[in-house]
């Protein structure tokens, strides 16, 4: 087993570094201050082809893989996690579902605009009474004379609300089986639509650079052909999404705790106290030396997921490894990165306060600590 990058990968690696160094680290203090979407930064990934990276060429992708994906997204989360999750989530939200599900008619409308980074896509599964019961929908959607009728809220929906959002997809109950069990489908609602009325933007811990609002439906009218693969199929599809996209929060999740430790390590050297640098001191080194080893093992995880996603093997269990071990250790390097630096650590104006309160979102995004518990147990048969 060779974890070395291949020439590709690498450059890969290298040009998306380079680019959150060079354009987007200036900027992150004021997107993260003001709560400015950033616009521009989104334009220049797009250009760059970041959206489609692990696109088919014929929809107007890069015709990389998902590995390459995750690979951009730790490089941007080492610089702005805010920055990081608009990429993740446009990719793994909103374009990924119609790659995976959609007619050929929805992926040629669709996809070209999207993996350019030109327009943006959201998917609406979380609802405000219930979370990780996701199953437990209640958005409805009837289909009265070719039209889905759809009413109900969905929260928490990332990239939903900017002026760039022409999708939203949305689970919705959409009639019984035989056996009387609900039966929940996905929709492709575009935006702006009449019937859709998207909240103004939350007031959040972290993330502030990140759009994520509250959507409410009421008589919200779309075409039948909307509907985004087999009718009663729609929640089991986002599942299978989720499973990808925990791979890539964990990439995200190993960015944030190398930032963590690459800004302790930088101030270790540079602050003395008590005539030498604060590095010197066994507490301070130890810290250090448990970030750098949490973080190697994060990243290994997320490795080891994305190897068996491209293999064709099964990788919920390495998956939901990835997501739980990665997001607790960001949180942790998060942590101590501002006890490190003390006072200073919790002055907006340094990283690592930000990083901080990135970091906590990731224990429960896209499933959380006790899910992915939850997750792993039942792969073991339990």
């Amino acid at each position: 087993m060779d974890y070395r990058l291949d020439d590709e990968h690498e450059a890969l690696r290298k040009t998306v570094e380079e680019f959150a160094r060079d354009v987007v680290a200036p900027q992150a203090e004021r997107l993260d201050a003001d709560e400015e979407f950033p616009y521009d930064i989104v334009r220049q990934m797009g250009d760059m082809g970041l959206f489609g990276l692990p696109f088919p060429e014929e929809y107007g992708g890069m015709g990389g893989d998902y590995f390459a994906l995750c690979l951009a997204l730790e490089e941007l989360a080492r610089v702005d996690s805010s920055v990081a999750i608009t990429l993740e989530a446009a990719v793994s939200l909103g374009a990924m579902p119609i790659y995976r599900f959609g007619t050929e008619e929805q992926k040629r409308a669709w996809l070209p605009d999207l993996l350019a980074g030109r327009t943006l896509g959201a998917f609406g599964l979380t609802e405000p009474g219930g979370g990780t019961d996701a199953g437990a929908t209640r958005t409805t959607a009837k289909l009265v004379d070719g039209q889905w009728v759809i009413n109900g809220t969905k929260c928490f929906i990332t990239n939903s609300g900017t002026d760039i959002t022409r999708l939203v997809t949305v689970t919705a109950v959409t009639g019984e089986s035989e056996g009387g069990k609900r039966e929940i489908s996905s929709i492709i609602v575009p935006t702006p639509n009449e019937g859709l009325n998207v909240a103004p933007k939350y007031s959040k811990v972290g993330w502030h650079a990140s759009d994520t609002r509250e959507l409410s439906f009421s008589d919200c009218h779309v075409p039948a052909e909307n509907l985004l693969g087999e009718r009663g199929r729609g929640y089991a599809g986002f599942l299978s999404i989720l499973d990808e996209g925990r791979i890539a929060i964990s990439a995200l999740a190993t960015g944030l705790a190398q930032a963590c430790l690459d800004e302790s390590v930088k101030y270790a050297k540079e602050r003395t106290a008590f005539g030498q640098p604060i590095g010197k001191n066994q507490a301070i080194a130890f810290k250090i030396a448990d970030m750098e080893v949490r973080t190697h093992t994060a990243r290994l995880a997320w490795y080891r997921a994305a190897e068996r996603m491209m293999r064709g093997e099964p990788f919920k269990k390495e998956a939901a490894i990835a997501k739980l071990h990665s997001s607790e250790i960001a949180v942790t390097n998060a942590r101590e990165a501002t006890q490190i630096h003390g006072g200073y650590g919790f002055m907006n104006e340094y990283p690592v306060a930000r990083h901080w309160r990135d970091s906590k979102i990731l224990e429960i995004g896209e499933g959380t600590s006790e899910v992915q518990r939850m997750l792993i147990a039942r792969e073991l048969g339990l």
